[in-house]
């Protein structure tokens, strides 16, 4: 969420204002030696009041303020942006979202109790919108993580974070409207994120979204708004990432600098309405085969149709994108493939794709370009 220039930036076909706040060009580093200690919800404890959650929270709860350089009318100016974030470990790590730090030059965290740290981006992935930050302190009050794949629709939350930059540490109140929105943005970003009712404004995003557990299930990131003339006005539909998706992500930052994944090396989509008339059956489609990827070596084509996994039916992009995930390098996958009207096995051996999570290293790759 861009506070300063309220920028809200269109999503899919949809009027989607992602809520940017600064970017940033720190410093990188990672943590070496014992890996950071994550705090997750003990099981038994009992439902809690929005207050309750609050008080328990709101002492790891952070603001987020950045400086960036842009340039006005061929000349170097300074801005600044404001967003949220909170504390995963006691010795100082922070999780908020990407784009509020994307471009920084400087960031400042800002402590419930008052204090302020000047705050260094240790890594990010822009594909999933998160960032880790680092501040010198210790004694810190970590969140819990709950388990965002338990979460139902019609489960009371709240959110906590910074709305407009100003007023921070507000708490909003509402429910789970929605699971598993599939939301696009720029930059070929495609989330699948959790919707809410909750009061999500700019200067949000990057803070947490509370079950009634106290545990964090979920970033806090977007939300829908109307835009242009004759737009209809939108209310009370904001977005989180779940914490499920990203948690394992965040502890790769911080101990090795790089985010490990499987992959088959597809681009895949959907069996549209179109080909469907065709008698073209539903399945992951795949777009683009990555050129000596896994899948390029089991004989995967363009345009072929996978439409089983492992015994299992895959009805579209998700099911098919959803199980290579949970697969790890060296599986063997049985695809069931339609091609031009026949069905054929393929076996594919599920890779590991490798990229670095630090400022730095993106900068020498755009250099070399």
């Amino acid at each position: 969420m861009k506070n300063t220039l309220m920028d809200m930036r269109r999503l899919s076909a949809i009027l989607l204002a992602v809520m940017l706040l600064c970017s940033v060009t720190a410093v990188s580093a990672f943590a070496a030696g014992s890996a950071p200690v994550l705090t997750y919800a003990a099981a038994g404890h009992a439902p809690e009041s929005a207050a309750e959650v609050y008080a328990q929270n709101v002492n790891s709860m952070v603001s987020v303020t950045t400086t960036e350089k842009v340039n006005m009318f061929g000349y170097d100016a300074l801005t600044g942006g404001a967003g949220s974030g909170f504390i995963i470990t006691q010795d100082g790590y922070i999780l908020t979202n990407y784009h509020v730090v994307e471009a920084a030059e400087e960031i400042t965290v800002g402590m419930y109790g008052g204090e302020s740290y000047t705050a260094e981006l240790i890594g990010y992935d822009a594909s999933n919108d998160i960032a880790v930050l680092k501040i010198d302190a210790s004694g810190l009050t970590p969140v819990t993580f709950g388990d965002s794949d338990k979460v139902v629709v019609g489960e009371d939350v709240v959110a906590i974070g910074n709305p407009l930059g100003e007023l921070n540490f507000s708490l909003t109140k509402g429910v789970v409207s929605a699971l598993d929105r599939d939301v696009s943005f720029s930059g070929n970003v495609r989330l699948k994120l959790i919707q809410t009712d909750c009061a999500i404004n700019s200067g949000n995003s990057g803070g947490a979204l509370f079950n009634m557990y106290g545990e964090v299930i979920g970033v806090t990131n977007a939300k829908l708004a109307g835009s242009g003339f004759g737009a209809a006005p939108v209310e009370s539909i904001a977005f989180a990432i779940p914490v499920n998706s990203i948690v394992d992500i965040a502890e790769q930052i911080m101990t090795k600098g790089e985010i490990s994944s499987p992959y088959i090396g597809i681009l895949v989509g959907d069996v549209d309405e179109n080909l469907r008339a065709y008698g073209i059956p539903a399945g992951g489609n795949v777009v683009e085969v990555t050129e000596g990827s896994p899948a390029d070596e089991a004989g995967l084509q363009k345009n072929d149709v996978v439409t089983g996994a492992n015994g299992d039916p895959i009805t579209d992009r998700d099911d098919l994108v959803k199980l290579i995930h949970s697969c790890a390098a060296g599986d063997k996958v049985e695809l069931t493939v339609y091609r031009q009207g026949e069905t054929v096995k393929l076996t594919v051996t599920v890779g590991e794709n490798v990229k670095s999570a630090l400022p730095e290293a993106e900068k020498t790759e755009n250099a070399e370009k």
